[in-house]
């Protein structure tokens, strides 16, 4: 192929400068807008002719860059077609090819984690965005403004039929991993794991947190174009599009406790019942399911945020907690968050609700 690739940022944000060795044309994908400095001046250096600038999709944990270097450099900015960013002028549509540094170059239309998201589909890469990271990363998660697991489960399933040899090249990783096989994902990346579409929903629902209300400032910002780094409050090196990744770090490695139904009863009928702590969303409380008496309710993607209230309702640090969600996924987060937090006696229920009903 005779092709290049070249990662740019210092950080879990990727951008790839990609070339052809003995020619000055390059493109460049997913740049950050707080590097581009950084990137006229290897342009420049470099004697460079930037073609074309892609977003693969729009982005909720940095501003992109691709407006500004469309003005310094007068090359074409590329979105696909139901982007929301007005000043994006090279529009594309799923299947769309072009013969781009002298190579064939399909587009995929892979929405889930943004209306918008594309693969780029190079003979030997595949630029993936946010449609799909590296092994227990993931893929982009589907809870912010725009995101469809559903869709996204299609989209998976279609690069699923891909061939396995491709390489792939992620709008974010944020634990140094190094671009690896198609192949090795479809064995290693929980994303792929085979599911029906109503099983992958399920499963992205019970990971949910709920966005960071910050993350709705950046997209903002990139609807808007903003040419300013400082368009929006943006943390440092916080894994914020992974599926849970707006959690604290260090919340991931906290070890959890499981009581079983069984073992919940016993104590709510002792004299000393833990505090039940209700991790779901509100209309959750009322559905098939239902809830337990005396819960107290705060959604996994606030829990974070009202320590305060939980303290001040178990009276302290050290009363004994139960978590409870539907089937115990977000209770876990939840248990992680409360023991990172210094809460003593934290225990999840095993099988959320789905077993205390069946019990």
């Amino acid at each position: 192929m005779n092709l290049f690739c070249k990662q740019l940022n210092p950080h879990a944000c990727r951008s790839y400068l990609v070339g052809r060795e003995g020619s000055t044309d390059v493109i460049l994908i997913d740049p950050v807008l707080e590097h581009l400095e950084e990137y006229r001046r290897l342009i420049e250096k470099e004697e460079l002719k930037l073609l074309q600038v892609v977003d693969t999709h729009t982005h909720a944990d940095h501003i992109s860059g691709a407006a500004a270097i469309k003005d310094v450099t007068d090359c074409l900015y590329m979105m696909h077609e139901d982007a929301p960013a007005r000043c994006a002028n090279f529009r594309v549509h799923d299947g769309f090819e072009w013969d781009c540094l002298g190579v064939p170059v399909r587009v995929l239309h892979t929405p889930g984690h943004t209306r918008d998201s594309i693969c780029l589909m190079f003979p030997e890469w595949i630029f993936t965005g946010d449609t799909l990271f590296l092994d227990d990363g993931g893929a982009g998660r589907d809870d912010l403004p725009g995101g469809d697991p559903g869709l996204h489960w299609e989209s998976l399933k279609r690069l699923g039929g891909l061939p396995d040899d491709l390489i792939v090249y992620p709008a974010h990783d944020y634990r140094g991993r190094e671009p690896s096989s198609l192949g090795r994902q479809k064995h290693n990346n929980p994303h792929l794991k085979p599911r029906t579409r109503e099983e992958f929903v399920r499963y992205l629902e019970d990971l949910r947190l709920g966005p960071a209300d910050w993350m709705k400032d950046v997209l903002k910002a990139n609807y808007a174009c903003a040419r300013d780094p400082k368009a929006a409050w943006i943390p440092v090196d916080t894994p914020a599009c992974e599926v849970k990744g707006t959690l604290d770090v260090g919340v991931n490695e906290v070890e959890v406790v499981a009581i079983t139904v069984s073992g919940l009863r016993e104590k709510l009928a002792s004299e000393q019942p833990p505090l039940l702590l209700d991790v779901r969303e509100s209309y959750e409380l009322s559905g098939e399911l239902g809830h337990i008496e005396g819960i107290l309710h705060i959604p996994i993607g606030s829990l974070a945020h009202q320590l305060d209230e939980l303290e001040a309702a178990a009276a302290g640090k050290h009363r004994e907690i139960v978590t409870v969600c539907r089937s115990g996924a977000r209770a876990f987060t939840a248990a992680q968050i409360l023991g990172q937090a210094g809460f003593a006696k934290v225990q999840v229920l095993e099988g959320g609700m789905i077993s205390w009903n069946t019990y």
